[in-house]
This record gives C-alpha cells, sequence and structure tokens, in this order.
C-alpha cells in the first residue's frame, strides 16, 4: 500500500493523476478462512482490522450483500461523544471516542475528525437535574464533560433562541468538548484500504442465503457466489441481524425500524459545535461543505424502508426551527433514512453465542457511527480469544435472561 502524503500528491499530480493505485482488491471468495465476517460496514470493517493488527488474523474475509459502507455507515448524521450514564455504555464510547483522536494517522487516511464539542441542551427543570446526575458519572468515570448556564450557551451557539418566553427555553446545557463529527464514508474506506493491505479479503455483492451447522457448530457460510467454509463467523449486519441470524437457529431480541436524517442546501459557517435538544427532538450540527446535518429520532414502528415517514422529519424540523428560527428559511436538500437494530434497553450486543463459532454484534440502535472503532477493538478480541473483552461483557446475549440491562434508552439524550 502507498501511503497518501502531500508528496504523493504532488508526484500523482504531474502525470494528472492516471495512477494512484485501487485503494482495496476485488478478489474472488476462497474456499475455506479462518475467519468470516458477515457485513463490509463501519463495524464489521473495524472488527477484521483489530483483528488483522491486535490479532494477527489476516486469513479472513469480509462479505457484502452490496458496496462496503452502504448501509448505515454511510447514512448517519457523524456525531461523536461518549457522554452516556451508565458505566458499561461509557467505557465503550469513551474508547471508541478515543480511538478516533488518531484514527486518520493510524489508517493513513484522512477522517476529518473534528472535536468541535457537543452540547446538549436542557430545555426543563427535569431535564437539567437529569444532566447533573449525567455530569457526576462522568466525573467519575474520568470523562472531561461540564454543565454550562444559558448564557455559555449562547455564546458558543449565538444563533440559538434564549429568548425566556420560548416554548421550550435554554435553562442551560450538557457540554462535551472533547467530542464532535467525522466524515462516515471514509472511516469505511480507511478501515477497508488497512486491511487489504494486510491481506484480508474484502467481497462485494456477495450476499449470505444460508448458514452452514454441524454438531452445534458452525462451518461456514452460503452465498449467491458459492460456499464458503470458515472456522468462526461474525454477523454484523445491522438491520438485518435477525434475519441472519435466524439462518443459523439463532433468535435475536432485535427489532428493526428506520432512522432518518436530513442535510440543508450549504450556507456560510453559523454553528460550530454538535447541538443536541432532548425536549424538541432533534440534533443539527454544520458539515465541512457547509449543510446543515439534521436529525432525531427513530421512526415508531418497525420497517425496513431506507426512506422512512415523512411525520418523523416534520417533527423534527420544526422542534429544530423553534430552537434555531435562523434556519426556517432553508430549503431542505437531501433526506434519508438507515434501518437500525434495536433492543429492549437500547444498547447493543456483543456477544458469543449457544452456536459454536459464531459470534455476534448489533443492537446499537442510533449509536452506531459514534462506537465504531471501540466496537470493532471489543469485538475482535472477542473473537480471537473466544472469550468476552471486559468491556464487552456486560453486552451479552445471556443479559436478557438473566435480567441485566443496560437501561440506557432514558438516559441517552436524542434517540440514543
Amino acid at each position: 500500500m502507498k501511503r497518501y502524503s502531500i508528496f504523493s500528491l504532488a508526484r500523482n499530480a504531474l502525470n494528472y493523476h492516471k495512477d494512484w493505485e485501487r485503494a482495496w482488491r476485488s478478489p474472488d471468495p476462497k474456499e475455506e478462512y479462518d475467519v468470516v465476517i458477515v457485513g463490509a460496514g463501519g463495524h464489521g470493517l473495524a472488527t477484521a482490522y483489530y483483528l488483522a493488527k491486535n490479532h494477527g488474523i489476516t486469513n479472513m474475509a469480509v462479505i457484502e450483500k452490496g458496496w462496503l459502507g452502504g448501509g448505515n455507515t454511510g447514512r448517519n448524521t457523524t456525531i461523536i461523544r461518549s457522554n452516556y450514564l451508565q458505566d458499561p455504555s461509557i467505557a465503550i464510547y469513551e474508547l471508541a471516542r478515543s480511538l478516533y483522536e488518531t484514527l486518520s494517522q493510524e489508517l493513513n487516511y484522512n477522517m476529518m475528525f473534528s472535536p468541535r464539542g457537543v452540547l446538549m441542551l436542557c430545555q426543563t427543570e427535569h431535564e437539567l437535574r437529569a444532566f447533573r446526575r449525567t455530569a457526576h458519572a462522568n466525573r467519575l468515570a474520568g470523562l472531561d464533560c461540564r454543565m454550562v448556564d444559558a448564557a455559555e450557551v449562547k455564546r458558543i451557539v449565538p444563533i440559538i433562541n434564549d429568548s425566556p418566553d420560548a416554548r421550550y427555553p435554554i435553562l442551560g446545557a450538557y457540554y462535551q468538548p472533547r467530542g464532535g463529527t467525522g466524515r462516515h464514508d471514509a472511516l469505511a474506506w480507511g478501515y477497508a484500504r488497512a486491511i487489504d493491505d494486510m491481506g484480508v479479503d474484502v467481497i462485494q455483492n456477495c450476499e449470505v442465503t444460508g448458514m452452514l451447522r454441524k454438531g452445534g457448530k458452525i462451518t461456514g457460510v452460503a452465498t449467491k457466489r458459492g460456499t464458503i467454509r470458515a472456522k468462526k463467523v461474525a454477523v454484523v449486519t445491522s438491520g438485518h441481524t435477525s434475519n441472519i441470524m435466524e439462518m443459523a437457529g439463532v433468535r435475536m431480541p432485535v427489532e428493526s425500524v428506520c432512522l432518518q436524517a436530513l442535510v440543508s442546501e450549504p450556507i456560510k459557517p453559523v454553528i460550530d459545535c454538535v447541538v443536541m435538544a432532548n425536549t424538541v427532538h432533534g440534533y443539527m450540527s454544520q458539515s465541512d461543505k457547509g449543510e446543515l446535518v439534521i436529525g432525531g429520532g427513530a421512526d415508531p414502528y418497525n420497517n425496513y424502508s431506507q426512506r422512512g415517514s415523512f411525520p418523523a422529519v416534520e417533527h423534527t424540523v420544526s422542534a429544530l426551527v423553534e430552537t434555531f428560527p435562523i434556519i426556517s428559511r432553508l430549503r431542505m436538500l437531501r433526506q434519508w433514512g438507515g434501518i437500525v437494530d434495536m433492543t429492549g434497553d437500547r444498547s447493543p450486543i456483543i456477544s458469543m453465542t449457544d452456536v459454536g463459532g459464531l459470534y455476534v454484534n448489533c443492537g446499537w440502535g442510533t449509536g452506531g457511527w459514534k462506537s465504531i472503532p471501540g466496537s470493532g477493538y471489543v469485538f475482535a478480541d472477542t473473537i480471537a480469544n473466544d472469550r468476552p473483552h471486559p468491556i464487552a461483557e456486560p453486552f451479552g446475549l445471556n443479559r436478557f435472561t438473566e435480567g441485566r440491562f443496560i437501561d440506557e434508552s432514558v438516559a441517552a439524550a436524542v434517540a440514543h
């Protein structure tokens, strides 16, 4: 793999950029691998990267029914934060956030991590008390977060409506200065390029049609491009996990829903941090291209649509227009949806299963993007050592039968 740098850019400019190498190969699947990862989204590619880098497993394939990064990795709103309430959530999201900080250098691929800060508005007295509780929990866990008053919120975000007569007035906010945003496509491409360089096969347009089992153990996968035998199979297919796992005879406690987002037409910089408003239910940041990136909660019914319902968009936009009146004159440029897995306690599943050699990573809900490096790191360790990583252990499948719920839903601000 040739390293990207200012010098390689200048060198290739001399011949009109005709000699750039492909970022990754497009190999045909081999008959057998040590590990097959189903799903070439952010979590699947990150898992493959840390399996190869940290555990030396390179006889591995990452298979994808479409194109890599074409699911939720390419459809999210790019927010990165770790200021959750529950200890297990704090641990994995803070691991991910800290890995994001050096990922561009590590992968030699600019994923544009921008630690511009995440501001979570308090618009009711109840919310103010709840975030104070979260602030104490986060400080105990070593996170750099703090409460700020309404005047400080106005200083950080001048376009916000801070009128005391507003339907939902700004009483303060919970601020994580080291949170921010990143470029979602670049994360998938950077991981794909890195694992390809280490000899891992990234196989696109290779849909799984069945799981091969023998004597309570997984032996491979059946795909539209033939049968692939494997010692271990890891399923990382957000939104479709229940379908894939059912092929192996494992029923998952998840439901699939559509999560929507949209962007406005590009404008000059007006907001230089991420603002999340739970009471009115919306969040907003501004991309490097000038578009306002807007999102809210998931659709209130189960579906596999990548479009979603218009009432969800209307609710989110009307809420944000109340909070930021200046945006009422903007036009919506693009709107899309992604299919996410939701668990009952709104926390992920990173787990071994009762089927030998079968592992699953799912249930991230709307918090999948911000967790990608941490999720891949601990899931790779779980697969390589055939036992849960200490950070992943609370997120096992057995918590649903043992009643050890990680109830993050009420603590997680907007959606998740």
